[in-house]
């Protein structure tokens, strides 16, 4: 059974601000100024051999090639990097169609006895709207008051104490950390995408299209990823049908076969955000908070960063193998 040893720093949110993690409040937050060591005091559980045939035998396989990366958007966001567009070669892989669910996520800390970093450090962030009265919330980031640091909260326990994922086996797994990422990838036997491999399996096969789907975000009205609609972050109408996470595979698939790669979670990737930045690393794809007004980070070539410690409502990821 695999614990994080007692000497692991304890993540504070003492001196959290949005200048510290340099995101924009729909983003999840990160617990800075704290940066953990890569890799973790954590022992990363061992390969099953099962669980690796089950888990990569249903990736969908990608042929490689060279795209276009990038965006040169007008309204992309200062400082993310997404530009210039510029070809960029990619090998053949494999890619899960959906985020790790919460059964999947179940299925691996069953089988290991694993925690997760937010069950060590005994708190997560949880967006305003979902914590319940009564709830013990330690304060929330510097000027973004909507994102809460619930004790308790974790994979298990979206909310905090009295929440579960009972009923949501088939949502997105949340609450997980870059470090918790790899560590069922270590178990199953796959790996986490790099960047340039996470859009050119978002891209589906469309050449330089805003989104993953085209170029419009509401083809003739449909919605087409679980997004903010309404007034962030006070009023969300949820005309997507959702205000939290959906269960995946809810929207249409991309040109791929794959299924939410704008919207619903974040997803950690493999890639550092720069070699100057001591642990932090690029995440893909958007979550349920973003919406135009603050955040419009569904985009399928936006892209932003996060702290490998981080853990929040709104961060899951999605696996990758060689072909």
């Amino acid at each position: 059974m695999t614990r994080v040893g007692s000497s692991r720093p304890r993540r504070t949110i003492e001196g959290v601000t949005d200048d510290d993690a340099n995101l924009p409040a729909c983003c999840a937050p990160s617990p800075a100024p704290l940066r953990l060591s890569t890799p973790s005091a954590q022992e990363r559980p061992d390969r099953d051999g099962d669980a690796a045939r089950s888990v990569v035998g249903g990736l969908v396989a990608l042929p490689g090639g060279t795209f276009d990366m990038g965006s040169e958007d007008a309204d992309v966001n200062p400082g993310d990097g997404e530009g210039p567009i510029r070809p960029v070669p990619v090998d053949p892989f494999r890619v899960a169609p959906t985020a790790v669910t919460n059964a999947e996520f179940a299925r691996f800390v069953e089988a290991t006895g694993y925690r997760t970093q937010a069950e060590e450090f005994g708190w997560s962030f949880v967006f305003h709207l979902f914590v319940a009265e009564g709830v013990q919330v330690r304060g929330s980031a510097a000027g973004t008051p909507w994102w809460l640091a619930v004790d308790g909260a974790d994979w298990n326990h979206p909310e905090g104490p009295g929440s579960s994922v009972d009923d949501r086996a088939d949502h997105p797994v949340v609450h997980v950390s870059r470090e918790d990422a790899l560590a069922y990838c270590s178990w199953s036997g796959t790996r986490l995408p790099t960047e340039v491999e996470w859009e050119y399996a978002a891209r589906g096969g469309l050449h330089r299209q805003r989104y993953a789907w085209g170029d419009e975000l509401t083809p003739g009205g449909e919605h087409m990823c679980n997004i903010w609609q309404g007034t962030f972050p006070r009023v969300n109408t949820a005309e997507d049908g959702y205000v939290g996470t959906a269960p995946v595979g809810s929207f249409p698939a991309n040109g791929y076969g794959l299924y939410d790669v704008a919207g619903n979670v974040w997803e950690w990737t493999a890639t550092a955000w720069a070699p100057e930045a001591y642990d932090v690393w690029v995440v893909r794809g958007g979550s349920y908070l973003c919406h135009e007004s603050y955040c419009n980070r569904y985009r399928v070539a936006a892209r932003t960063r996060n702290t490998g410690d981080s853990s929040s409502g709104n961060t899951g990821f999605r696996v990758v193998a060689d072909s």
